[in-house]
This record gives structure tokens, sequence and C-alpha cells, in this order.
């Protein structure tokens, strides 16, 4: 039997959807405790002194956004949160330029291109913007069209 586009794709596909959707997840529950690194450095003086909460408060908000757009990368929006995970991680950049952080924004940076990388392979293998999920047609699927 032929291998799909789709099967061809996998061996790119997996580790990069991996990639966005835990890196995203794993730094958001961590800014709730900073064990990876104290998370309010790389906020930039004039965003601290504009902020209408603390900065550990802002950190927090920020990791919600990353555990949910990690979340939709690992779950049913891969094509969708990928590109969100990039354009988060170009804004963070900004963020890390302003802050004097050059050589952590060129990182991300990088990392948002394998981000577009993953939407763009979700998008070739055939995926929608949200993918649901097909319900095999089985002894039950008759009763419930009754």
């Amino acid at each position: 039997m032929a291998a799909t586009p789709s099967d061809n794709l996998s061996s790119i596909y997996i580790p990069l959807r991996l990639t966005y959707g835990l890196v995203p997840l794993v730094a958001g529950i961590d800014k709730f405790f900073n064990l990876l690194t104290d998370w309010g450095k790389y906020l930039p003086a004039v965003a601290v002194d504009r902020l209408p909460v603390s900065p550990s408060m802002f950190m927090m908000i920020v990791g919600v956004i990353e555990i949910v757009a990690g979340l939709a990368v690992l779950t049913l929006f891969t094509r969708l949160g990928a590109y969100v995970v990039m354009l988060w991680l170009v804004l963070i950049a900004a963020n890390l330029v302003a802050a004097g952080y050059f050589d952590v924004a060129v990182r991300d940076l990088v990392m948002a291109v394998g981000a577009y990388t993953l939407g763009q392979v979700a998008a070739v293998r055939g995926e929608k913007w949200i993918r649901i999920p097909s319900h095999p047609q089985g002894p039950t699927a008759h009763v419930a069209s009754r």
C-alpha cells in the first residue's frame, strides 16, 4: 500500500507538534513557579512602569495564554495553534529586543519560523484550521439519526 502525503510528513509533523505544543505549555506553567528562570526579568523597565498589575501577575497572565496556545497545538487546533504560537513568539522577541536581550530574541524568532513550519505542514497534510474528529459509523449511528 502506498504511503499518503500525510504519512510522509509525519516524521516532521510529530516532532514539531510536540515541540510547539509542549514548550509553550511548560513555559506557561512555569510562569506561576519561576523554576526555569525569573520571567519578570525579561520585561523592559518602561513596560513594568506602565503595567496596571504587578510584573508577576502580568507574567501569570502571559502563562495562561501560553498554556492555551500549547494545548491548542496538541489538540484539535494544531494548524491554528501553530500560527498563534508563531505570532506570540514574534511578539515575545520584540519585547526581548526592547529589554536588551537580543540573543534570546533571535532564538525566539528562530522558534517562530519552526511554528510557522508546523502550520504549513499541517496545511499540506490537509488539516483544517479546526480539526473535527470523525466518528465511525457504528451500530448506534443509525439510531441517533432517527
